[in-house]
């Protein structure tokens, strides 16, 4: 590494394209009380807590095997003691001579975070002073409305990177992403209160040879098209959202497993009876699993996908519930 970015004020690092670490700068050291030692030859995500892990499968790797790159992924670096460090994340894919690098650059947040504690301070103060000078209430004013402008305009762009991150590009509907997140929600409310829920996970059948028939212009129509009518058939307390490929998760609120298994039977017909426009007729194979005491986020989502390829290997266009099939 050149000794200059080696004493860069931001972190830096190279690693592999299996992001195996092979070299880091002494800023990124510092930060993580980690020695070079401890980092070199061992995977990116050692720096990265479980939910930062969940982050960088679901958004960098996909990124960076399509684009080879990726801009401002907000992301929380982990200390050797455990503690985080907000940071922005830039990285991209560059060609040295014959070998192929990651260069990855580590932007720390916390000034910012801090700044906007100040600002939310300042206006505090600022009524106060209005309240005990009233010879300063138009300038405090002034000031005042500024401040809340400058909120407000911060809000609208944090609303809107929310929902940009949380939506998948094409379909318009929720990414892996959010889903990750809304499943967590999903477990916590039945931990705490008992609510029980169902995860569908569906694949489309022989969506290959629409794409080698047609091209990929209409399978991403296809795509989209089926990412509309699940936005339609979801209901107020469902989440739909595309996981990746040709493959859409649907978590069903407040619904056990009789009622998730119809609600699936009743979304195959549908799309069985749907007009394609161009490809002519498309069917779905679906998985159904509806959360149990012993379950995780993780095991919940293997039972579904486990049912799918039983649907798949049925014959595809039907729906194997996990709980029925696992008795037979």
């Amino acid at each position: 590494m050149d000794s200059r970015l080696f004493q860069l004020p931001c972190g830096y690092m190279e690693t592999d394209l299996q992001y195996v670490i092979t070299d880091i700068n002494e800023t990124l050291l510092n930060w993580t009380n980690y020695k070079r030692e401890d980092l070199i030859g061992k995977h990116i995500e050692k720096l990265f807590s479980a939910s930062s892990k969940l982050i960088f499968h679901s958004y960098l790797y996909p990124n960076m095997s399509i684009y080879h790159f990726v801009d401002e992924l907000f992301i929380h670096v982990q200390s050797s003691e455990g503690h985080t460090i907000p940071c922005l994340v830039n990285a991209k894919e560059i060609q040295l001579d014959d070998a192929a690098l990651v260069s990855i650059v580590f932007m720390p947040m916390k000034k910012r975070i801090d700044h906007e504690r100040e600002v939310r301070q300042a206006k505090l103060m600022l009524e106060e002073a209005y309240k005990e000078k009233t010879i300063a209430y138009e300038h405090l004013h002034r000031i005042n409305k500024e401040i809340e402008n400058k909120q407000e305009q911060l809000l609208s762009m944090n609303e809107e990177l929310t929902k940009i991150s949380n939506t998948d590009n094409l379909t318009g509907i929720a990414n892996r992403r959010f889903f990750q997140q809304q499943l967590t929600d999903y477990v916590e409310k039945y931990r705490q209160n008992s609510v029980p829920f169902s995860l569908l996970v569906m694949d489309i059948d022989h969506f290959k040879q629409v794409n080698d028939k047609h091209g990929h212009a209409i399978g991403d129509l296809v795509l989209a098209q089926l990412g509309l009518i699940l936005n339609t058939v979801a209901r107020e307390n469902d989440t739909v959202a595309r996981f990746g490929g040709e493959e859409f998760v649907l978590l069903l609120g407040e619904t056990a497993e009789e009622e998730a298994f119809q609600l699936a039977q009743n979304l195959n017909k549908r799309l069985e009876q749907t007009i394609w426009p161009t490809i002519g007729m498309l069917t779905v194979s679906i998985g159904c699993a509806t959360f149990q005491e012993d379950d995780t986020e993780i095991s919940i989502f293997e039972h579904a996908d486990e049912a799918l390829y039983e649907a798949k290997r049925k014959g595809r266009n039907c729906t194997i519930q996990y709980e029925t099939w696992k008795d037979l």
